[in-house]
């Protein structure tokens, strides 16, 4: 269950809502200061995740680094346990990761030189003291680096900067397969485009439908329910940035709402019901972007990665030089921030935020434009909240499964009659069973044909992922 370099850069920061009745405002979280991972510059540390089975461990992409992995069994003593060198991975720097059941999927490449080719690793953490590198693919000629990946079953969604949209079959994780190549049209919204500016840089992938952020290129929306021929169905920028520097970051996507970091002009919603009638719904944009055109250089902060908390319907935002900003979107139409971390003045900017349970994880990084950052590392920061404790006890009833350990057959009891998708892996990270369930308050799974050993099952349901050790005997 759920647990818890020498040189520097020239940046250019290019470019997730139906909720819960009973979720809350953020009003009420204060953040407090954990400890530190420190690093270099040589090995920046770009962006982090903690274990998505709820093992306590943290996951760090550490650009010349690799990737580096962190028991966080004592938040307050951070241990490094194990690493996978860039040695192991054709040399490319790891940019960016993601995670599905035992496995991690690496953005590899440098992003800020056209010096390395875009490439994705696909990492075994089913020991994460002992990682195993199952496979590596790279563009072989494409160079630009990659900047996000996200698994979506047998398939693998690479935003490769300059080089687009990139579909891999890893459906065999030790043999990645290249399916095919999606760059989109660059004369949106500028009709006359300066080109280095458009890069594939966040991304999310749901029902067939990949949303992409295209950087000074807006979103767009792409179909990849045939993966040999990707084909854009919906593109949007805002067009109070016309004729100014523009950079769609990142993305959250709940249900019908985009939620999207655009650099120096903060957080905008979108209603992308329709793809083809992209709709604004709320802008939070506390720097006053559009009001002039060499803002991009004097603003206070640049939105870049972002993480979600569903029962606060807060999002945090990783902000550059003002660090991190969380925003209140529990009215889509007003977003607004209701704390922030940091501050212009500590002389370090971030790049990279992830949050997990109670923890907030934001990354520093090295750079002197658009912002001076003179520290690369992690902070590891803790937070409690009424939004939280008053709905602790309801979400640890709203899944129960039993017996464990099971023999034939595993009972799973759910609060909410909703969507849920569930997957089962082997100790080995293999998914053994995959099942949609749709309403159900109650529903059997057949264990009667498993061999004896350890399970992982995983189930995701809204924005939430449940997971559980299962022993079959």
């Amino acid at each position: 269950m759920k647990s818890f370099a020498k040189s520097c850069l020239l940046l250019f920061l290019g470019c997730y809502c139906s909720l819960d009745a009973n979720a809350q405002s953020c009003q009420g979280i204060s953040p407090q200061h954990v400890a530190d991972i420190p690093s270099t510059c040589g090995e920046m540390t770009m962006t982090m995740l903690a274990d998505q089975l709820g093992r306590n461990y943290l996951y760090v992409a550490n650009k010349m680094g690799g990737l580096k992995i962190w028991d966080m069994t004592e938040p307050q003593m951070p241990d490094q346990v194990a690493g996978v060198p860039v040695s192991w991975l054709n040399d490319l720097e790891v940019i960016s990761l993601s995670q599905e059941g035992v496995y991690l999927y690496l953005a590899l490449g440098n992003i800020f030189n056209n010096d390395q080719l875009s490439g994705m690793a696909i990492i075994d953490v089913s020991e994460p003291v002992n990682p195993m590198v199952s496979d590596v693919w790279d563009s072989y000629g494409l160079y630009g680096g990659a900047g996000i990946v996200k698994a979506d079953g047998d398939y693998a969604y690479l935003g490769a900067m300059g080089n687009g949209l990139v579909v891999l079959d890893i459906s065999n994780k030790s043999n990645i397969v290249f399916l095919s190549q999606f760059v989109p049209d660059i004369s949106f919204p500028d009709p006359n485009p300066d080109p280095p500016k458009y890069n594939a840089r966040g991304m999310a992938v749901k029902n067939g439908l990949v949303y992409l952020c295209y950087d000074a290129g807006g979103l767009r929306i792409i179909d990849v329910s045939d993966k040999m021929n990707p084909v854009e169905v919906g593109r949007y920028s805002n067009p109070a940035l016309n004729g100014l520097p523009r950079a769609y970051n990142n993305i959250i996507l709940e249900n019908n709402l985009a939620h999207i970091a655009i650099d120096y002009c903060g957080l905008e919603i979108l209603d992308v019901s329709d793809p083809s009638q992209i709709n604004q719904v709320g802008w939070w944009n506390p720097w006053d972007c559009q009001s002039n055109p060499l803002n991009w250089f004097s603003s206070p902060g640049h939105t870049n990665e972002m993480a979600y908390n569903p029962d606060c319907q807060t999002i945090f935002l990783s902000t550059g030089k003002s660090d991190l900003y969380a925003v209140d979107i529990s009215d889509p139409t007003q977003p607004d921030s209701c704390f922030s971390y940091g501050g212009v003045s500590n002389n370090i900017g971030t790049w990279g935020v992830s949050a997990f349970d109670n923890n907030i994880f934001l990354s520093y990084i090295c750079a002197i434009v658009p912002f001076v950052s003179n520290w690369t590392g992690v902070k590891i920061l803790s937070y409690e909240n009424n939004c939280v404790n008053d709905i602790l006890e309801e979400k640890k009833n709203a899944i129960k499964i039993y017996p464990n350990p099971v023999n034939d057959f595993l009972q799973l009891d759910f609060l909410y009659g909703k969507n849920y998708l569930l997957t089962g892996y082997d100790n080995l990270g293999r998914a053994v069973l995959s099942e949609k369930i749709n309403h159900e308050f109650n529903h059997r799974i057949d264990f009667s044909n498993l061999k004896k050993g350890v399970y992982f099952l995983e189930i995701k349901y809204d924005q939430e992922i449940y997971s559980e050790k299962i022993i079959k005997y």
